[in-house]
């Protein structure tokens, strides 16, 4: 007889490929021709963004940044990418904000136009960000992730405001947010679109979980989360060769059930030693600012919302294949 984890980790395959092919939405298929992007242009909240402090392209992000090394805290913002980072190497590029010598590339194309902390409404002027400085087309491959910051400002609203209503407000951002990956698909350009991982399964939501005896909170964050990334899902174009999704909501979740998936030894708890850090505690956490025991590449948590680079790397390499493989 199969044991659970046994079965857990049959459907953690069955996610990764669905996920990474294209076999589950949006058209899926593979490409006759291999698309090969001029550039690479990043829209969404603060897990696609690198934060240039210094003003040298040596950013900072909102996971856990690499030092040189155990004795030198200088950090290095080509280790430890974030996975737009991930895919945009793939095709051999860079953003601006991580470009440091002595080996910089000369005027790098892409851009990152996410915006830490921002929710779907603020999506157009991201958009708009982008098309002041140049049209998109055919030849640019655009990464959308953003949502969980929408998520959480309607849970804050509970039980002020009932679950339904809730819900009922999410589906309408997600909606919201469809019509504006529609947009940009109608430029030409191809979108790389990831949903939003369940937010009842984060660090964040297994402490609301045991914060609150109302409910199940951890179970209310997952049902909102799933009812965001439906009203997208039913308003974008289903049709791979302009949108490919990456279902980092069902990825994760598997994940995050099974022992040792993926790698990942933690899956409740964020790596980073967050107490000790100033704020935003995530932003300034490294290599070197760790719990006991932790690491950055099999914990899954660099705080109690944001993505480790292990994670990082996950759904970058979910996003690669997802590039390569939907008919674009």
């Amino acid at each position: 007889m199969k044991s659970k984890s046994d079965r857990w980790r049959r459907a953690l395959l069955g996610v990764a490929t669905a996920a990474a092919l294209g076999l589950a939405a949006c058209g899926g298929g593979e490409q006759v021709e291999a698309f090969a992007p001029d550039r690479v242009i990043a829209f969404g909240d603060e897990s696609s963004v690198i934060v240039d402090v210094n003003g040298d392209a040596n950013g900072r992000k909102y996971t856990v940044d690499a030092t040189v090394s155990a004795t030198d805290a200088t950090l290095d913002c080509k280790l430890n990418p974030i996975w737009i980072q991930v895919l945009a190497r793939a095709y051999g590029f860079v953003f601006p904000q991580c470009n440091p010598g002595p080996n910089a590339a000369a005027a790098p194309k892409s851009r990152i136009r996410a915006v830490a902390d921002a929710r779907v409404a603020g999506l157009a002027a991201q958009i708009d960000a982008q098309l002041a400085e140049s049209a998109l087309n055919g030849k640019d491959l655009v990464t959308v992730y953003i949502g969980q910051n929408d998520v959480l400002d309607e849970y804050a609203k509970y039980p002020t405001v009932g679950e339904a209503q809730l819900i009922a407000n999410l589906e309408a951002i997600g909606a919201t947010l469809g019509q504006q990956i529609n947009r940009i698909a109608d430029t030409g350009a191809k979108v790389v679109l990831a949903t939003v991982p369940d937010v009842g399964a984060t660090p964040f939501g297994l402490a609301e979980k045991t914060a609150h005896s109302d409910i199940d909170r951890a179970a209310l964050l997952t049902r909102l989360t799933a009812r965001f990334n439906a009203g997208m899902r039913q308003t974008i174009y289903n049709d791979g060769r302009k949108i490919g999704l990456i279902l980092a909501d069902e990825y994760f979740n598997a994940v995050v059930r099974i022992v040792n998936a993926a790698g990942f030894v933690n899956v409740t708890a964020p790596v980073c030693d967050l107490p000790a850090l100033p704020a935003p505690e995530v932003l300034n956490c490294t290599n070197l600012t760790l719990v006991s025991g932790g690491s950055p590449s099999t914990w899954l948590w660099a705080d109690h919302l944001h993505f480790s680079p292990g994670g990082h790397l996950s759904l970058g390499n979910l996003a690669i294949t997802r590039a390569q493989n939907n008919p674009f």
